[in-house]
């Protein structure tokens, strides 16, 4: 942990509590590399389509029952539906959602009444997504707003019937607090640029300036800084009077032990606030899908990590009890948590596994692999997969060679991308049923795996930290 200022001549900023810092780089983020993120991390909706067409497969179901139980008849003329989809990505879920809830809807009675509104407070986002090819076919459908989620102006109380979000929670806000003997403390960062970031700027107060101000255009001028921040840490006392739900939290931090530092979810909770307001009386309610824990060992761990930072995003482990009791604090409504992959196997009525959780049954997962021996292994278990899965979208997988394969690995390799079919694998982020992973597993076989090790792992239980759906139901 490093403290001593005058050991650091690259002080680019004042201590601040967590969440603001986390605002003030993640803004720089999205502004510099945007359009580059999937090369930093990529999630359930970037590319595959499953998730999506559970949510669809989902809401068609509710609405149908819904109405069913309902005066209003189920015919195309009956009151619009609102869908909102709140930090929409590259647009690919909303594509597939559509797609899907049209297929569902034989009878023409729900899809021709879906407003499908897209929210990011970035315009270029929003641009990005709006032009997804496979929207194109439901422009009608689809509507943009800009504007930041935890408040949504000119957006009239109780318009709306479903929230979705889709791995946002974990960008939002967060402070990280602990309990001490003599109250709540909060972590407070620094920032620093690294020594060897510092020696390349020539007019250091113009570089801080910019920082400071988050002058896009100036910082355009230097070096890159994202991946060459240097944070110093200390704790401070949590000045409540900033922070909503005292009382929640405190009671919360109780069930912890003493310095275990917890996340605190503030911007995903200004979320549940908003679509509580938003959702009409009887909506079906607000799905967000995320990466974290409401397990109160894991929680507990002072090992646990609390956050990472992706191509010089950060980003939070979500804490989903603590969203749940504030959820119950605001009389939102019933939160209800489950694994994300039970939520899509439940829609397929079978089992599911990630790609990522079948390559980590392969023996040679846990031995110590070069990258590019890692990416070989990914390119023949998609090849292997390659022969039974069929997606309903034709989409090429964009899988670069690294300039780091030996020259004799990378012809075959290159081969192999090329092999790929367009209704293959769409990610290497994806999800495979039961069924696709038997139908390979001869073929999965003969690259080393033991069919029986991922039956296995089709069946276990969700991690205790893993991604999640949490689902509040309103009123």
């Amino acid at each position: 942990m490093l403290q001593d200022a005058d050991a650091l001549p690259q002080l680019i900023g004042d201590y601040k509590p967590v969440d603001q810092w986390q605002v003030h780089i993640n803004t720089l983020f999205y502004r510099f590399r945007g359009d580059q993120i999937r090369s930093f991390y990529q999630t359930f909706a970037s590319a595959d389509y499953r998730l999506a067409h559970a949510l669809a497969a989902d809401y068609f179901e509710k609405v149908v029952k819904r109405e069913k139980g309902s005066d209003s008849r189920l015919t195309p003329h009956a009151s619009p539906l609102t869908v909102m989809e709140w930090g929409p990505g590259n647009g690919n879920l909303a594509a597939c959602f559509l797609s899907h809830l049209k297929v569902l809807d034989k009878d023409g009675a729900i899809y021709p009444r879906i407003r499908y509104v897209l929210v990011d407070w970035e315009q270029a986002v929003l641009d990005a997504a709006l032009a997804h090819p496979e929207l194109a076919s439901h422009r009608n459908r689809v509507e943009t707003h800009r504007g930041t989620v935890d408040r949504l102006d000119g957006v009239a109380d109780g318009s709306v019937d479903q929230i979705i979000c889709n791995e946002l929670w974990n960008d939002l806000p967060t402070k990280l607090m602990s309990r001490q003997a003599n109250g709540i403390e909060e972590e407070f960062l620094r920032p620093n640029l690294s020594e060897a970031a510092h020696a390349k700027i020539s007019d250091w107060a113009a570089f801080v300036r910019a920082f400071e101000a988050m002058d896009i255009e100036a910082l355009k001028g230097f070096p890159p800084l994202l991946d060459d921040l240097v944070w110093e840490r200390e704790y401070r006392t949590v000045e409540w009077k900033e922070v909503p739900y005292r009382k929640t939290i405190t009671e919360f931090l109780k069930r912890i032990d003493e310095h275990v530092l917890v996340p605190v979810n503030l911007g995903a909770y200004a979320t549940i606030k908003e679509a509580k307001r938003l959702l009409a009386p009887e909506a079906i309610g607000f799905s967000s899908f995320d990466a974290g824990t409401a397990d109160m060992n894991v929680l507990n761990d002072p090992e646990k990590p609390c956050y990472g930072q992706f191509g010089g995003q950060q980003s939070f482990m979500v804490n989903f009890a603590l969203a749940e009791a504030v959820a119950k604090q605001l009389e939102a409504g019933t939160m209800t948590i489950e694994s994300q992959r039970e939520f899509v196997g439940r829609s397929l009525g079978t089992n599911v596994l990630t790609l990522m959780d079948l390559i980590a049954t392969h023996p040679s997962a846990g031995t110590r692999m070069a990258p590019w021996e890692q990416d070989r292994l990914m390119l023949k278990t998609l090849r292997a997969l390659n022969e039974t899965y069929r997606s309903p979208y034709a989409r090429h997988l964009d899988f670069p060679i690294p300039l780091e394969i030996p020259l004799e690995e990378r012809e075959p390799l290159q081969v192999l991308v090329r092999s790929l079919t367009p209704t293959g694998i769409p990610d290497t982020v994806a999800y495979l049923t039961e069924e696709e992973l038997a139908l390979a597993s001869k073929d999965l076989e003969d690259i080393g795996y033991d069919p029986q090790s991922f039956m296995i792992a089709l069946t276990a239980p969700p991690s205790p930290v893993d991604y999640f759906h949490s689902f509040v139901r309103h009123r």
